[in-house]
C-alpha cells in the first residue's frame, strides 16, 4: 500500500529560486530514490522550516527514506526532524485526481 511521507525540519534557508539552485544535486540524489513515486517541497521562511511532502510506493520504500534523510539532515547538524507516515487510501484518493504512479 502507498505511504505519504510527511517530513519537516528546521530551516534558516535557502528558500525560494535560491533554494532550487543550492538544491538541484539533492533533488535528482532524491529522485532516484527506490519506491519514490513524487516529492513536493516545501518550506516556510517565516517559521524557519523546510521539508517535503513525499509518495512512496510502499512502507519499507518511506522507512528507508527516512533513515537515509535523517541520517543525512544530522551530517548537517540538523536533528529537531518531524516525519510522519500515512496509508493511503487509494480509492478515494483516485477519485479526489491523486496519481498513484509514475
Amino acid at each position: 500500500m502507498t505511504q505519504l511521507l510527511v517530513f519537516e525540519f528546521p530551516s534558516t534557508g535557502p528558500f525560494g529560486a535560491e533554494a532550487e539552485t543550492a538544491y538541484a544535486d539533492l533533488a535528482k540524489d532524491i529522485a532516484g530514490q527506490e519506491g519514490l513515486i513524487w516529492k513536493v517541497w516545501t518550506e516556510d521562511p517565516q517559521r524557519g522550516v523546510a521539508g517535503g511532502v513525499y509518495l512512496f510506493a510502499d512502507e519499507a520504500s518511506a522507512q528507508a527514506y527516512v533513515e537515509k534523510h535523517t541520517a543525512r539532515r544530522a551530517g548537517f547538524g540538523i536533528t529537531d526532524i518531524t516525519a510522519t507516515s500515512y496509508e493511503v487510501n487509494e480509492g478515494l484518493s483516485r477519485i479526489d485526481h491523486c496519481i498513484l504512479e509514475r
